[in-house]
């Protein structure tokens, strides 16, 4: 059997491979590779949280759920970060939901393995701290984009968002759903996406959208997007600009 043959698969999100390599080796032992389903819900709300998932492709979002049945979305979390951050910060659940957007897969860790790790290995405790750190500049920096911000430039960041973590030029995306992340009418979400469609920044039909102009897109979104992406250049040492996505 060759040295390919024997050697151990890439890690593939970013936190675990930001740590030592004698670490990560440890760690193997106790991350279980799964498939991450569209629509499936990995926390639920006010529910013990019941393990922790590294994503490796695709990614899911961070949601409050509303009485009348809606929710908003918070923010993503792809090959980048973690699900199951509360329980890092000494809480056992939470308030809002974790739900796959796109699907992938993941490395997964249960609880009991996840507690005794952060006690034993300093660095992946630091590690994921960034994360959190630079998760909730994210969910700061949605909330004032959606209250001060037009729809057409809201669109843009969380498309250039969905592209950072998503590995593809083109992913899947309804209206309908784009409507439930962005908290507006689908009509406003039409005129949105066709007025990026008209200037060739994007496609979309058939319940996809591609990425067709990366630089053009940026410069038509707010700052907002910009600002987390520093952000979290500063806290994980991603090459500096914001003209790709993470995977390129």
């Amino acid at each position: 059997m060759s040295s390919t043959e024997n050697a151990a698969p890439e890690i593939r999100n970013r936190l675990l491979a930001m740590l030592p390599a004698d670490e990560v080796a440890h760690l193997r032992s106790r991350l279980q590779p799964v498939e991450l389903e569209i629509r499936k819900i990995l926390q639920v709300p006010e529910e013990p949280i019941k393990a922790i998932y590294f994503p490796e492709a695709g990614y899911c979002s961070r949601l409050a759920p509303m009485d009348d049945g809606d929710s908003a979305e918070l923010g993503l979390i792809g090959n980048e970060g973690m699900v199951g951050m509360s329980s890092l910060l000494g809480a056992d659940h939470d308030s809002f939901e974790i739900m796959v957007q796109v699907s992938g897969t993941a490395l997964r860790m249960e609880m009991g393995a996840f507690h005794e790790e952060l006690e034993r290995l300093p660095a992946f405790r630091s590690v994921l701290l960034r994360f959190a750190l630079a998760h909730f500049e994210q969910v700061a920096r949605t909330g004032a984009c959606n209250g001060r911000h037009n729809i057409d430039q809201r669109l843009g960041r969380w498309l250039l968002m969905a592209h950072d973590r998503v590995g593809e030029d083109s992913f899947p995306m309804t209206h309908e759903f784009l409507s439930m992340m962005l908290g507006v009418r689908r009509a406003g979400i039409t005129v949105a996406a066709g007025a990026l469609q008209k200037a060739g920044l994007i496609r979309y039909e058939r319940g996809w959208i591609a990425i067709l102009d990366r630089p053009g897109l940026e410069a038509a979104t707010c700052e907002c997007y910009g600002m987390v992406r520093r952000a979290e250049e500063r806290l994980f040492g991603l090459p500096s600009g914001v003209t790709r996505p993470y995977w390129r």
